[in-house]
């Protein structure tokens, strides 16, 4: 009977321990969970107060909003930024003087850099608008990529390694569909594209044509979803 009582708590062990294994299963990140944020090195170029009430200057004057803060970005754009390294690009960025292409304050800045390294610096804090993308600063956190083609950063494993990770960290803090993972070039076809000044409706750059990022974002759906 000792024997037999034995096994049949055996069994009611196992059959309890399987059961608590299925349910620990079910109770995993929901569907929503945020995906994990990849090593980012905060350098931070100086955005203070001077620097501030002229990105609120440019707002109002370019989307009609008084305000230098990123509320919700709705967008991520892809840039590459003929610079030979990542603090080339911190470089341009971090001077507050009128832009070379458009001679206007505050001066041109993303939030992150991705170096040929794949190592990721962050140069403005998210909730501060940033002038990368003329149409869509008010709404878009700004990706630079160090390179000189975009085939050269697609090609480099590392680099994009980083980049989709960043990008899908992102996008899944800030909920943003793939589809609004853009390049510079695809900024006036973005549904959030707005530019009050009407010299500047239809001004764009090269970098990230469509062809490119069609391959960038089918990279991002492998990754999977948030």
């Amino acid at each position: 009977m000792r024997t037999g009582t034995r096994a049949v708590f055996c069994c009611l062990a196992v059959l309890v321990a399987g059961g608590a294994a299925v349910a620990t299963a079910g109770t995993g990140p929901p569907a929503g969970a945020s995906a994990a944020r990849p090593p980012i090195v905060k350098w931070l170029i100086p955005f203070g107060p001077k620097r501030k009430r002229e990105m609120a200057a440019y707002s109002e004057r370019h989307y009609g909003e008084h305000t230098w803060r990123l509320v919700h970005p709705r967008v991520i754009v892809e840039h590459m930024s003929e610079a030979s390294s990542a603090a080339a690009v911190r470089n341009t960025f971090a001077p507050d003087v009128p832009d070379v292409e458009l001679h206007e304050l505050p001066n041109v800045c993303s939030h992150f850099v991705v170096a040929a390294s794949g190592k990721i610096f962050q140069l403005v804090n998210l909730r501060t608008r940033c002038r990368h993308t003329v149409g869509l600063n008010w709404t878009a956190l700004g990706i630079e990529h160090v390179g000189y083609s975009d085939g050269q950063i697609l090609g480099n494993g590392r680099q994009m390694s980083s980049s989709l990770r960043l990008v899908r960290w992102l996008r899944c803090r800030f909920q943003i569909p793939i589809k609004d993972v853009i390049g510079h070039n695809e900024s006036l076809s973005s549904p959030y594209h707005h530019e009050d000044v009407p010299s500047l409706r239809t001004q764009t750059h090269d970098d990230f044509n469509r062809a490119d990022m069609r391959g960038y974002r089918s990279r991002l759906r492998r990754l999977g979803g948030c």
